[in-house]
């Protein structure tokens, strides 16, 4: 969290015991929740425009100005914001990070991690103890079109990020791809631009398409890459040179995973390749203690929410095995991150 505690208390704390490790979490869960509201307010772009007073600030997004003082003056504390007299400015964890208006790239995972941690979250005792999620994840999502954008803004990124890498790293492809769930197709248009011969079909629901629609169109890829409708239960039509499943299985639950990579596995031509990007559960050497405790808090968002969790990769690999593919290797991505490519072949005849 942006509070950047002294290392003396952290030590008395962390390594020595001297009291309650939990108030650490209670302050991070608190100035994440505050930092959170502050971004649904829109108060982020206002101050990133410049100082402005209590007042200033109530004025123009239209609110009573006691309880944003009293929001503004945690928000202080907390290190997202900075006060000089009677003026709040924006601190380093906002400017760029979660001002929209300046391109905060961090501002969409706040906005969906906001809403899953204040909404769904809610049902997670419930979730580990019947092992079933109280609301479905999807349907969830789209009720709020804000939600679907911001969801998707932020896959998007993740995507631009790591697209370079995979393709880096991933066997040459041509021919016929097949992108299940990779909606903003950011993965097919990468691919599609390193094969210019390679054709792509994107397959997710209809509200995960409407970004990757735009972004076909802006690489303009419009007559290779073609987005279809659907969900990850449907049929897999077609034959395919490979196949992409790029973090999709870690929201299924074991059998269902199994049961997605046979079923692309049969969409494969002979020597066709699958290709699976995930952050494996058990997480590549050098990972630091935030990636583990990073991983293991998704995980449990995702159990808590969509019956799923991370998968090792041997489990995985598994999956791939069983369903008949060789040549299974784990890759690792010249990117930051704990994303690795798993790949698997099918045999040519």
């Amino acid at each position: 969290m942006p509070l950047y505690l002294d290392p003396d208390v952290l030590h008395s704390f962390r390594d020595l015991n001297q009291g309650p490790g939990a108030i650490l979490d209670l302050i991070g869960a608190m100035a994440f929740r505050t930092a959170g509201t502050a971004q649904r307010l829109g108060l982020f772009e206002v101050l990133g425009a410049g100082p402005q007073s209590a007042a200033g600030v109530a004025a123009k997004l239209g609110l009573p100005g006691e309880p944003l003082t009293v929001l503004l003056d945690a928000l202080v504390g907390f290190g997202y914001l900075r006060k000089s007299g009677d003026l709040y400015t924006a601190g380093p964890p906002v400017s760029p990070w979660l001002d929209r208006a300046a391109g905060g790239g961090f501002a969409p995972a706040l906005a969906v991690w906001h809403d899953l941690l204040g909404e769904l979250w809610q049902g997670l005792e419930d979730a580990v103890r019947t092992g079933r999620p109280p609301e479905p994840f999807y349907p969830w999502l789209e009720r709020s079109p804000d939600r679907v954008r911001d969801f998707q803004t932020m896959l998007a990124g993740l995507a631009w990020m790591l697209a370079p890498a995979v393709v880096e790293a991933a066997p040459k492809i041509g021919g016929s791809l097949l992108d299940i769930g990779g909606g903003h197709a950011i993965y097919s248009i990468a691919f599609c631009r390193a094969a210019p011969d390679l054709t792509a079909t994107v397959i997710d629901l209809p509200g995960a398409l409407t970004q990757g629609r735009a972004h076909v169109e802006e690489a303009g890829l419009a007559e290779r890459i073609h987005l279809v409708p659907g969900d990850l239960a449907d049929p897999i039509d077609g034959s395919h040179d490979a196949v992409l499943l790029f973090n999709v299985v870690h929201g299924l639950d074991p059998e269902a995973g199994a049961d997605l990579v046979a079923r692309t596995a049969r969409a494969l031509k002979p020597g066709g390749v699958l290709l699976v990007l995930e952050p494996f559960a058990d997480p590549p050497d050098g990972a630091g203690a935030h990636d583990v405790a990073l991983l293991g808090g998704f995980s449990l968002n995702l159990a808590a929410t969509q019956g799923g969790r991370l998968y090792t990769y041997d489990e995985v690999a598994g999956w791939a095995s069983a369903a008949g593919l060789n040549g299974i290797e784990r890759l690792p991505l010249s990117a930051p991150g704990t994303d690795e490519l798993l790949v698997a072949r099918r045999e040519a005849q």
